[in-house]
């Protein structure tokens, strides 16, 4: 008995890492299917609209439109200067409607790879408590993660959640360390450039950075308590082609 009580924190763990690069696994064939099927799917958007499908085919998002509609989200936070960031109600719920393009609201928007961790997250948008349950979640009201100057996407997780590491170990990352982002277009490369520990009210310091391509990854700080924040700041380093 005592040692399945020992035993038990350790398989937890291990069923979730399995179901989270099952996860990844799945969405990389999912991501190439959808790519082999893009041609089907033109833009509707005439000049000076916003890019919106009709009827998508269920299953098959318009991804040309569906990347053009991020880069606008994108732009729109940095012009107005993240707004709507303002407390912790403020990124909770999806602040980018994924169901106009034959995608599940709310649903797994890519997936996140640490190798110096040896952890793969999948990634929901918005921070709710059932979000934080399943893997990583995107904070609304910061950027998409699809890349791009003038974009902040700003990514937290648990510090480990009923046996999942989540981001136990993300006090173990150093400058350098690579962090890749998968979403579905392609995988982008990040390196850690900055470790910073935060107050939660601190909001500042994880807005947009004028000129600069970043994920930052967010953690609840010291471990097990939650009153700071830890911030690691992942500077993009590889920029290829997109949509």
């Amino acid at each position: 008995a005592g040692l399945a009580v020992a035993a038990y924190p350790h398989v937890l763990r291990w069923l979730y890492d399995r179901d989270a690069r099952q996860l990844a696994r799945e969405y990389d064939q999912w991501r190439q299917e959808l790519l082999e099927q893009a041609g089907q799917a033109p833009s509707t958007a005439g000049p000076g609209e916003d890019p919106a499908p009709e009827q998508p085919e269920e299953g098959v998002p318009y991804l040309a439109d569906l990347y053009a509609a991020m880069e606008a989200y994108n732009q729109g936070l940095y012009e107005n200067g993240q707004a709507g960031f303002r407390d912790a109600w403020s990124y909770q719920e999806p602040s980018f409607d994924l169901t106009q393009w034959g995608l599940e609201d709310g649903g797994m928007v890519g997936y996140l790879e640490i190798p110096r961790m040896g952890i793969v997250l999948p990634i929901y948008l918005g921070a709710s408590t059932a979000n934080m349950e399943k893997g990583a979640v995107h904070l609304s009201q910061t950027s998409l993660p699809i890349g791009g100057v003038n974009t902040n996407s700003v990514i937290a997780a648990h510090r480990g959640y009923y046996g999942a590491e989540m981001f136990r170990h993300i006090d173990q990352l150093e400058i350098g360390d690579e962090v890749l982002v998968n979403n579905l277009w392609e995988e982008l490369t990040y390196r850690v450039s900055e470790i910073r520990v935060i107050r939660p009210n601190e909001t500042d310091q994880v807005l947009i950075q004028e000129g600069r391509d970043l994920v930052t990854l967010v953690s609840c700080h010291p471990y097990p308590y939650n009153y700071q924040r830890y911030v690691v700041y992942c500077e993009r380093v590889s920029q290829g082609g997109n949509a």
